[in-house]
């Protein structure tokens, strides 16, 4: 194989194009640094403010399942309370029935209305004394 002999270039010059237009380049690179570090920034701040939601959110289940537990056995309590009173007061009633005794009957069936239309809640109190009991961390509760 021969090698091929290099002929010089030949032609016209043609003159330059117009300039294309300027390309900051390290313009944009600031952006992108800056945009980027913004977004870390936000990002980082967004996700502490998560956290905390998280963690408020956690106390305050923690706080309402306590409070429903609470309730849940106070109610068990009353209602086993008022359960024993309106046996009794049936079995007073049904005796006093049985025995003819109608004054004794009148007590009794005025102690199951007067049981009837009271509430278990109306013995805890303003209830909003009961809110600011279950706001305080330190409260300590009596059954």
């Amino acid at each position: 194989m021969t090698a091929a002999k290099k002929q010089p270039v030949t032609g016209e010059v043609l003159p330059a194009s117009p300039a294309l237009p300027s390309i900051d380049v390290l313009g944009a690179l600031n952006h992108v640094v800056d945009g980027t570090l913004d977004y870390l920034k936000v990002r980082g701040e967004e996700q502490t403010k998560q956290q905390r939601i998280d963690a408020y959110a956690t106390v305050e289940v923690a706080r309402i399942q306590e409070a429903s537990a609470l309730l849940k056995g106070y109610f068990e309590q009353v209602f086993a309370e008022r359960s024993t009173t309106i046996d009794g007061l049936f079995k007073h009633l049904d005796d006093a029935m049985a025995s003819g005794n109608d004054e004794s009957a009148g007590m009794a069936l005025q102690g199951i209305v007067d049981l009837a239309k009271s509430s278990p809640l109306a013995a805890m109190g303003d209830l909003t004394q009961v809110r600011k009991a279950l706001d305080d961390p330190d409260h300590v509760w009596e059954l």
